[in-house]
């Protein structure tokens, strides 16, 4: 995926960042794996720090002793630009998520959906999921899915003070795993025992943005 020419906008944020500004959450994971489909990682360009993607955005910052400002614009736009090119880039990293699908949201998430219960677990299971990338808590992953929005809701219209950790929940065309308990307004469709976040871990997040997620039915 390409970002339309006059789609992207670069904004100066101080003097060691710039942020792109793109349409949707698939264009800035396109543009960020493509930024980091470089040789090496951090990402080859000398003096980029580190890429961090969002819904719509992505955040580059650099050392502005290595580059320059202007340098790292050219980047971004030349990325943005570029056709996609199959296999290109590193291995995408695969997660397998075992879900026990229990939630206390469940009956009623498939009665909005037009689906009986097994269908839903059907959908879920067989939906190709993709971490967009990370906010919310340590290891929250927004992941968008090839369901053509089958599985879209919005969130409850009155959030939860408290959400179980490992809770498998859906709101606003994302799925989510809460890596601990908080609150959250998100729908509730069943649970697991995956650790999301584990300080000890040499890669604490057991999602990265990128990584392609498959929920597997526990029984």
């Amino acid at each position: 995926m390409t970002v339309p020419p006059g789609a992207l906008v670069l904004r100066a944020v101080g003097g060691s960042a710039l942020l792109a500004e793109v349409p949707d959450a698939r264009s800035a994971l396109a543009l960020y794996s493509r930024l980091r489909a470089q040789p090496s990682a951090p990402p080859a360009l000398d003096g980029v720090i580190d890429v961090v993607p969002a819904e719509r955005t992505v955040l580059v910052t650099f050392d502005p002793a290595l580059t320059d400002a202007a340098r790292v614009r050219r980047w971004l736009q030349e990325a943005a630009a570029a056709p996609e090119t199959p296999g290109a880039g590193r291995a995408q990293q695969r997660v397998e998520i075992p879900v026990t699908y229990d939630g206390s949201d469940l009956d009623d998430v498939a009665r909005a959906l037009g689906l009986t219960v097994g269908e839903l677990i059907a959908l879920h299971t067989t939906t190709r999921w993709t971490a967009a990338f990370i906010g919310f808590a340590p290891g929250f992953a927004y992941l968008t899915g090839d369901d053509d929005g089958r599985l879209t809701l919005p969130r409850r219209a009155t959030p939860r003070p408290a959400v179980p950790p490992g809770s498998v929940a859906l709101a606003a065309g994302y799925c989510g795993v809460y890596p601990r308990e908080s609150p959250g307004g998100w729908h509730l469709i069943g649970r697991t025992d995956a650790l999301l976040w584990d300080a000890r871990r040499d890669d604490p997040a057991l999602i990265a943005p990128g990584t392609d997620v498959r929920f597997v039915d526990a029984g």
